[in-house]
C-alpha cells in the first residue's frame, strides 16, 4: 500500500485493529479500536507525524469497539453503519456474552453513518464501502482499490468465517455476502480481517472450507 500500515492486536480477544497512516499528508485513519489501543496508537501517530483524521468501524461488537469513545472525546469523527446503531450507543446489550465478564463496555455517537456502496476518500484514496451482514447486522467491509486491500471485519478470516451464533447472526446471510461482496473483489486483494492473518480473496476462493464460490 502506499501509505504505512500497522496491525494491532489489542483488547481481550487480540483483535486486530489497523493504522493507516501517510506522513507526508500528515494524515492517518484507524479501523476498529479494540481495548488498550489509545496509547500505541498515539505513540505511532508520533512516530509518523500524523493526525488522526477518521476511525471507520467494520461493526459494532464489544471486541472491535472497546475504545471508540475515547478516540471520540479527542475529536476523531467515527464513521458506522446504522443497523449497528444500538451497539454502538448502548453496547452493554452484549454484556451476556463479552469476555471477561466484568469488561468496561461504554457507548457513543457515530458522526458519519454509512451504508452499502457508499464511496469515501481518506489519505488520498478511494474507499468503497461494502455491506458484509451475517456475522453482525451492521458489519462492513472497506475496500482500497488502489492499494488493492479490503478490510472485512469478522465477516472473512484465512480460512474461516465469523461466528453465526450471536444475536444478529445468520450463516446464508454471511453466506451471500461473502459469495457477492468479498468474492467479487479481484482475486488478488488483501483481505485484512478482524481476528488473525491477513489473505487473499483469490486463496480463499480457493481453500475456504465454509463458503465455496458457488
Amino acid at each position: 500500500m502506499p501509505v504505512n500500515v500497522r496491525i494491532f492486536p489489542a483488547g481481550y480477544i487480540q483483535t486486530n485493529a489497523f493504522l493507516l497512516s501517510d506522513p507526508e499528508r500528515g494524515e492517518a485513519i484507524l479501523i476498529d479500536a479494540p481495548h488498550d489501543l489509545v496509547e500505541p496508537v498515539e505513540k505511532a501517530l508520533q512516530e509518523d507525524g500524523c493526525e488522526l483524521v477518521a476511525l471507520l468501524l467494520t461493526h459494532g461488537h464489544y471486541d472491535h469497539i472497546g475504545d471508540v469513545a475515547k478516540f471520540s472525546r479527542k475529536g476523531v469523527p467515527v464513521y458506522g453503519h446504522g443497523a449497528d446503531k444500538v451497539l454502538f450507543e448502548n453496547p452493554q446489550c452484549m454484556s451476556s456474552y463479552a469476555f471477561p465478564a466484568d469488561i468496561v463496555l461504554e457507548g457513543f455517537e457515530v458522526d458519519h453513518w454509512i451504508s452499502d456502496g457508499d464511496m469515501l476518500e481518506f489519505l488520498g484514496m478511494e474507499c468503497q464501502v461494502r455491506h458484509v451482514p451475517g456475522h453482525c447486522p451492521g458489519n462492513v467491509l472497506f475496500y482500497f482499490p488502489a492499494a488493492r486491500a479490503a478490510f472485512v471485519g469478522d465477516a472473512l478470516f484465512a480460512g474461516g468465517i465469523g461466528r453465526t451464533d450471536l444475536p444478529g447472526g445468520s450463516f446464508s446471510e454471511l453466506e451471500n455476502s461473502i459469495r457477492t461482496k468479498i468474492y467479487t473483489l479481484p482475486p488478488e486483494t488483501v483481505v485484512l480481517p478482524g481476528h488473525g492473518p491477513n489473505t487473499t480473496v483469490d486463496d480463499e476462493l480457493a481453500h475456504n472450507p465454509y463458503v465455496s464460490a458457488e
